[in-house]
This record gives C-alpha cells, sequence and structure tokens, in this order.
C-alpha cells in the first residue's frame, strides 16, 4: 500500500514544544537499572522500606469503605475530604488554611506545571536559584520564561543578591527552602525573613517547593516560607507545593499546592484541561493511610533508617573522596552535594563510573550559567545501607584515577 500524503510532524510542532528538553536525569536513570549497578542517581525512597501489607489493608479499607465511589471520576480540585485534611495540617493559629485553598494533584511536579500555565507567558522573568532543580526549568521553559538566577551557598539563596533581579520586574521566584535539591541545604530563617521582606510590596509571587520538609534528621525545622508571609488570602505571595512522595509513595502520584484562592482556582481549571483530576482511588488510599496513624508511625522510621544512610555515606566519603572534596552534611533530604577539586570535571567522569558499575549525577546539569563541573550530587536514600561503603569507594576510585 502506498501512501499518497506526506507530512513533517516536526514542522506542526507548536513553539512550546520546540522548548522541551528532554532530562538528562530521566536519561541517566535508565542506565542505573544494569545488573551490578549502584546507583546514588535518582532521588528515590528505597521501595524495600515501603509497608506493603498496610498498603495492602489501606486499599481494602477504601474498597470496603468507599466502595466504587473510590473509582468514580472525581473533582478537579480532589476528594474534600483529602483536602480538608492537608488544610488543617498545614494551618496555624496564625495562618488558618480552609479547602479552597488546596488543590490535589498529580505529585509536586504538576504544581509546578499548572502554576507555570496560569502565571508565566512569553518573556516572564522567574527567579531561580543557581543550581536548582533542573524539572523546575523543564516545566517553564515551554511557557517561555527567562530565568534569573541568583546564588545559593550551604545556607540557601544568597539573599542579599536579590535586590538586582527584583529591579528587573520578575513575575515569580522559585525556591527550595527545606533540604534543596540538588545542593541540600536548608535556608536558615533570616534569610526566608529578608526573602519574604523584600517582596513585600512588589506584585511577585513566590513558590516554595517543600516536598522533603517531613525528611528532617537533625535541627530544628524554621518556618516556612507561606508561614512567615500571612494568611493567603490576605495578600500573600506565596504558593507552596507539597506531596506524599517523599513519605507514603511516589507511586502514588498524588501531592498538592496550597496558596491564595484566585490562584488555586485558576489552577484547578488548568488542571481539569489537562487531567480532570487526580486519581480518585489513590487520594482515597493516601487518606486512608493519614486517618489512620500510618505517618505518625512510619515517618519516624523513615527518618532513623534515612539518618544511617546519610552518617554511611559522610563516613564513606571521609574515609575514600579525593582530598579537597567539599560537603556539608545535610539536616534531612535526600542528597549529599560534594564539590571535588577544580581540575576535576564530573561529567567527563560518569561514563567511567558506569563502566564501575556505580551512578551520580553531575553537578552541572543543576546550573543555569554553565558553572558547577566539578560538582556531583548523590542519593543516599534509595541505597541499601551495607552497598553505601561500596558504591562510595567505586567512585572514589574513579575519581583518584582523575
Amino acid at each position: 500500500m502506498t501512501s499518497t500524503a506526506d507530512i513533517d510532524w516536526s514542522e506542526l510542532l507548536a513553539q512550546r514544544a520546540r522548548r522541551m528538553k528532554p532530562s538528562a536525569l530521566r536519561q541517566l536513570l535508565k542506565a542505573t537499572n544494569r545488573p551490578g549497578m549502584i546507583s546514588f542517581a535518582g532521588g528515590l525512597p528505597d521501595p524495600g522500606l515501603f509497608p506493603l501489607n498496610r498498603i495492602q489493608a489501606a486499599v481494602e479499607a477504601v474498597l470496603r469503605r468507599v466502595g466504587g465511589k473510590a473509582l468514580q471520576y472525581g473533582e478537579t480540585e480532589g476528594v474534600p475530604e483529602l483536602r480538608d485534611w492537608i488544610a488543617r495540617r498545614y494551618s496555624t493559629d496564625a495562618m488558618p488554611l480552609a479547602p479552597d485553598n488546596v488543590l490535589v494533584t498529580a505529585g509536586a511536579q504538576q504544581s509546578l506545571d499548572l502554576a507555570g500555565r496560569v502565571l508565566l507567558e512569553e518573556g516572564d522573568r522567574v527567579i531561580v536559584e543557581n543550581p536548582t532543580y533542573m524539572a523546575a526549568l523543564l516545566a517553564w521553559q515551554p511557557m517561555g520564561a527567562e530565568f534569573l538566577p541568583v546564588p545559593a551557598d550551604a545556607e540557601g539563596m544568597d539573599v542579599s543578591e536579590l535586590e538586582p533581579l527584583l529591579a528587573q520586574s520578575p513575575k515569580m521566584a522559585y525556591v527550595i527552602p527545606n533540604f534543596h535539591n540538588p545542593t541540600g541545604a536548608t535556608l536558615a530563617l533570616e534569610r526566608r525573613e529578608r526573602l519574604i521582606d523584600s517582596l513585600r510590596g512588589r506584585n511577585v509571587a513566590l513558590f516554595e517547593d517543600d516536598p522533603y520538609a517531613a525528611l528532617r534528621y537533625s535541627g530544628e525545622a524554621p518556618a516556612s516560607l507561606m508561614q512567615l508571609d500571612s494568611h493567603p488570602d490576605d495578600g500573600g505571595h506565596v504558593i507552596q507545593a507539597g506531596t506524599f512522595s517523599k513519605t507514603l509513595m511516589p507511586g502514588l502520584r498524588v501531592g498538592w499546592s496550597i496558596g491564595p484562592r484566585v490562584v488555586i482556582e485558576r489552577m484547578g481549571r488548568a488542571k481539569q484541561a489537562t487531567d480532570l483530576h487526580t486519581s480518585t482511588f489513590n487520594q482515597h488510599i493516601a487518606l486512608e493511610l493519614v486517618n489512620t496513624g500510618y505517618l505518625e508511625e512510619y515517618i519516624p522510621r523513615l527518618r532513623a533508617a534515612y539518618r544511617e544512610r546519610r552518617d554511611l555515606m559522610i563516613a564513606a566519603l571521609q574515609e575514600h573522596f579525593p582530598k579537597g572534596s567539599r560537603w556539608k552534611t545535610p539536616e534531612g533530604g535526600m542528597f549529599i552535594w560534594i564539590e571535588l577539586p577544580e581540575r576535576i570535571k564530573a561529567g567527563e567522569l560518569l561514563m567511567r563510573a558506569l563502566e564501575n558499575h556505580v551512578a551520580y549525577v553531575p553537578g552541572e546539569e543543576f546550573h543555569l550559567d554553565g558553572s558547577g563541573s566539578n560538582t556531583i550530587r548523590l542519593n543516599f536514600t534509595k541505597t541499601p545501607p551495607p552497598l553505601i561503603p561500596e558504591g562510595i569507594q567505586r567512585l572514589a576510585e574513579v575519581l583518584n584515577r582523575a
């Protein structure tokens, strides 16, 4: 059969589709599935810690209690009882939240996408930390956003560098305040207060990406940016994203956005056009788990397990890594950020590391300005404890030869 019509799909692509870039990390994760590979690359929890019996019981309870309603189409904004739970959990005396301040999303990543859809237009400027979470850039690049990088250090965003960027009339600023991805840094309270103060009187949104907050292993938790700002509906600047991916399981794809009603309502409209609603069944599973005390039982065990792995990795780094390497022990989260001696180019050594059956993410991927060629991000949560020292030793062999 002979085709009578030719089509060039590349000519049909919208401009925003042409801006969509593949994630280097997602491509790298394919290589980590090789037999014998020890991967410190992905920001993944350990599936061996998922309490399967408890999850099975929750599934059975949902089917028994909710029945077919849990398998039906649902409200775009989310299951009302789950929205109410999220609002109550994140409310304070000074910042009471209502369900209308909450939108249930397909993970925190969808919050990024929806915020971009309703706020960003061609040429709009967004302040981001440098380095920053690469998937935020991937979400907003197709919108035509222009990124304004601000330096970050061991205490998070250097807010003393904000003023020249704010003078360029950005529409939004993006911050990961707790256990930053990729650096693991926690934004110091004094910097949080200065950041909020710098936005007062300015028409600038602040996206607070906070997926790791529950994974704290040491130190005291500072107030969130949303708490420091004001009640969302009283002129608040902040949209806050959270997720169950790090505390329940990522396969549920249940997260949320909290913010002023006006922007949450518009994000809901955008979500309706995108996927109608987050899985009703998965929302009810999450609701069943949190209502039966799962988080209170499970998170302390999760923290203890990940604290042990963090400490194992730090000890192995101290023993094996090249002299002149620098890192700071994160207070929580999933990552350790390492600055190698200047002469070591992490990206150039990745293939050698993979040949030695160990994987990491070169830090240059997270920078907007081409810097960071001597940095790497290591994940310590997915790898079982016995393999962490071995994996660090394998990686150190490659680095020391370089």
